[in-house]
Formats: structure tokens, sequence, C-alpha cells
């Protein structure tokens, strides 16, 4: 009959069916009939019935449902005292089968135990504080909005801060929970307010607290940095109790209640214009339930000029993400790309999404900036980004073709821009085959070829390939290249004296 009358207890004060069946362990069906009990003999209301009254009537039932007696309930004092030890639910079962030849299963030892476990009621202390020292932070579910173009119902959500002196609250209705959103929504009810609290208790979600727990929970950075910035507190609740910010809890529970209860707009402009209207005139001025107070007239009178000024200069909202650099040289933010050095393939860059750009980083160093992309799909390169043999791919054949040149040297890229610029053949072959010539003879031979070639007029791909096939970019150009004036015609055809020492030489006819 205890756990009768602890059922009733407990449906006096307001708990679930879900909640009783959580903590006592008790089937759902049971509380349920339980509760139909309760509401017939109006035990919901006053005093808590006595045990005779109780048994009394579930005496009355014609068909009474008896509970089963649980089998480890002969052995109640020596499970106590185990518990006690800190001895858990399976190694009891163990010792009750092994030293008292316990035949009941592990399932009603463990049923047992809960039941033991939530007998006693678990006291609790609530916390009243000064002005100015916290406000709590949550969101909560609101109703769907219906777009009047593609009519896909988008889900919404309304973010509220609640100053825990005055109650007084700000509410904000939002598309997503994000970390943009979670900032701007901060940023909105400080300016609200006019001014900042101490202390912000906040709930564990992703767009505060990167990882949850007990002792050392770690925050976005945005949102530290933010939190910086405007002076306040970051004070996550411990994982799983909500009702460290119960404040708050029952502000999104008043505001489902009165303020969206039998509303229905179209837009969020109209949905946040409404709200901001309903804190000040109808949840600003009624008599708290608790405070006896009109949220506010204590906040206006008491708790406004203890809040700390807003900082001069507003925060610009970022947020920081962990892409991987792909091997494409591009990370992936928002389904959009952008490209950093292809050193930092596979590593895990940091983004920083700023308004109108995106930063990347790799330890503490920036690699990359570019514009933020406005539409899904785009890409933001920066060809430096790549390794040179891999432009070939990516960049326009002339502007690769000079680019490489370039590295080979200023004879080089001259040549390669005349055949470019030749009219109206296209040389680009010609000059894709002089850079290849690198591969086989290196910069330094292939540049000293481009020398000559300029120099004796001859800028073509079968000139620059007989010179480095004799070799004559070994032997000096002849002296008339070199002389002031016009050079007669003879002398860009007459071949220096070496050729001509070389063929007799070799007694070989000169012609």
């Amino acid at each position: 009959m205890d756990d009768v009358r602890e059922i009733i207890r407990r449906l006096q004060i307001g708990q679930s069916i879900k909640e009783i069946h959580r903590e006592l362990g008790s089937h759902r069906k049971t509380v349920r009939r339980y509760r139909r009990l309760a509401e017939r003999e109006d035990w919901l209301q006053g005093p808590l019935p006595e045990l005779a009254a109780i048994e009394a009537a579930l005496a009355k039932r014609v068909s009474r449902r008896v509970p089963d007696i649980s089998k480890a309930e002969p052995h109640r004092a020596a499970i106590q005292e185990l518990l006690l030890r800190g001895v858990e639910a399976k190694a009891i079962h163990q010792k009750l089968v092994r030293d008292s030849g316990f035949t009941g299963s592990y399932n009603s030892v463990q049923r047992f135990v809960k039941r033991l476990k939530a007998v006693t009621p678990t006291a609790v202390m609530r916390i009243e504080v000064e002005p100015g020292e916290e406000c709590q932070v949550d969101f909560g579910s609101g109703p769907r909005l219906v777009d009047e173009l593609t009519g896909e119902a988008k889900k919404t959500w309304f973010f509220v801060m609640t100053l825990s002196h005055s109650r007084h609250q700000y509410v904000e209705m939002v598309l997503n929970q994000t970390v943009e959103t979670w900032i701007a929504c901060h940023i909105h009810a400080f300016m609200f307010f006019g001014g900042v609290p101490k202390k912000a208790v906040i709930d564990n979600l992703k767009a505060a607290i990167v990882k949850a727990c007990f002792d050392n929970p770690q925050v976005q950075r945005a949102y530290r940095e933010f939190a910086i910035h405007y002076g306040f507190l970051i004070s996550p609740c411990r994982p799983y109790t909500p009702q460290h910010k119960g404040k708050v809890e029952n502000g999104v529970h008043y505001i489902k209640r009165n303020a969206l209860a039998g509303q229905d707009f179209k837009d969020l402009a109209s949905w946040n214009a409404y709200l901001k209207h309903w804190c000040l005139e109808v949840a600003g001025k009624r008599v708290h339930g608790t405070t006896f107070e009109k949220p506010m007239e204590c906040f206006t009178s008491v708790e406004k000029i203890t809040l700390q000024k807003l900082p001069e200069t507003r925060y610009e909202i970022v947020s920081y993400h962990t892409p991987i650099l792909h091997p494409d040289c591009y990370t992936v933010f928002e389904k959009s790309y952008y490209s950093a050095p292809h050193r930092f393939i596979g590593k895990t860059m940091l983004l920083k999404a700023a308004p109108g750009r995106i930063e990347l980083y790799f330890e503490h160093e920036r690699v990359a900036t570019h514009p933020r992309a406005t539409k899904k799909g785009q890409r933001k390169k920066c060809d430096e980004h790549w390794p040179p043999e891999k432009l070939r791919g990516i960049l326009p054949a002339p502007t690769w073709l000079k680019a490489q040149a370039a590295e080979i040297g200023i004879a080089t890229l001259e040549v390669v821009e005349r055949l470019l610029a030749h009219r109206p053949e296209d040389r680009m072959r010609w000059a894709m085959a002089i850079v290849a010539m690198t591969k086989k003879h290196g910069n330094l031979r292939v540049e000293s070829s481009c020398r000559r070639a300029l120099a004796c007029d001859a800028v073509n791909y079968p000139s620059i390939k007989e010179i480095l096939r004799r070799k004559l970019y070994l032997e000096p150009l002849p002296l008339e290249l070199f002389t002031p004036g016009p050079v007669p015609k003879s002398a860009a055809f007459a071949r220096p004296l070496s050729n001509l020492a070389a063929h007799f030489e070799r007694k070989r006819s000169w012609n």
C-alpha cells in the first residue's frame, strides 16, 4: 500500500504518468489505474489519504486486480542492507541465489530495487539571485510556418531569455538553432533589456556547448568570444538537470499556454512583433505567481540599473567549424566549396564563417580568405592553392603557359607570348612544346636556347629544337647582334668562325 500511496502523492503534486513510471518503476497501466481511483475518490485535492482509506477503496472494487507480491519481498531487509553498501542489482540477485536459494529472476530483483530507491523523495532548494546577477536562456518548440510560395511547412523555435530576479523576459521566433541564430538572439535580448546580466545559465545545446559533461563542459568558440565581448559568464547546467534553470523552463511552458495558444501568423516578422508586444503588455504586467510582483515594474524600478552596460562596438557574429581539406583542395561548408593550399590535404582546418567572408586557419595560421558563397554549389578558389603541375587542368591554356614560361625565364616568356600573339596561325602547340622541353633539357638550357632564338629572330619551335639538338646555346652569340645601329642583312645569316673550323677538322665541304 505504501507504493499506492506514493503514486497518489506524486499525482497530487502534478507529476505525469511517464515521470512516475520512470522514477518509481511502476507500470504505466498501474499508475493510470490508480489515477482513476484517485479521481473517483477525490484524492487529487486535499490531504494524502491514509492507508486504511486506500485499502477500503480498493476493497469496494468488485473486479479488483490484486497486485502481485514480488518474490524479492521476503528478502527486503537483506536487499536494503546490500544497497546501502553500494551493491548493484545483478550482484544482489547472484548473492540471493547463492546464499538463500532464491528462485526469482534477475528482472524481479531489478524492479524491486528500483522501487526501493524511489521511496525516499528528494529535497530541493529554491535559489533566488540579486538584481542583474543572472539570466536563464532556452529554446522552445514553436508552431509550423507554411511557405506561401512553395507550400512547405517549416519548423520553428522560440528563443527565451528570462531575468532571474524580476522574471522579465524576451521572446523571439526563429527558424533554426545555429550558432549564428543563438548569438543574434542574445544580442537582440540584451538590446531589449538595455544591458547585460553578469551570468547566463544555459542548457547544453550544440549552439553553445560542444561537449556536455559534469565538470568541464566545452563551450563553442564563437559563443565564448561573444561572452568575452559582452562581459558575462557562461554557466551550463549539469547534463539532464533542466530544473537548474527552472525559471526559464516555467517561462517556456507559460509562453506555450498563453502567448502561442490560439495565435496564427503567416511569417516570422508578424510573430516577433506580436511576441515583443506580449512580453511588454501581457507577461510583463501580470502578477508573477512566485514573486507576487509585476515583472515589468520590478525590472524598471530595481533590476535595470544593475545590468552591465552594452559594449560600444557591436559583436560581429561568426561561427567556427572544423572541415577536412579534401584531395581536390576544397573544404565544404553549407554545401559550398572553399579552396586552401594543397599542403594541408587531409588535415582538419578551422573555418571561421563571418558575414560576407570565409577564413580558413591551420594551427592558428590563416591560410586562406574567400568571399562567402551566396548560393549552394558555388566554388571559391585561389589558383595558388594547387600544385603547379595541376594548374594545367584548371587554368585556361594561355594563362597556364605564361605562368610556366615565367618560371623558366624572361626569354622563354617572351617567346611564348609572341607565339600566342601570332596571327592568323594558331601557335599554341609550339608554345606548349617549348615549355615541355624543360622535362628533357632543364630550365637553363631552354632559357638559353630561347634567348638565342630571339637574338637571331628565329622565334619558332623548329629553330629552338635545333638549337637544343646541336647545343648551340653553348656558343657565344654573333658579335654583329650586339653592334649598335642597323644590322646588315647578311649578318642575320652569318655563321661563326668556330663552325667553319669544326668543318675543316672533319674534312667536310663548306656550303
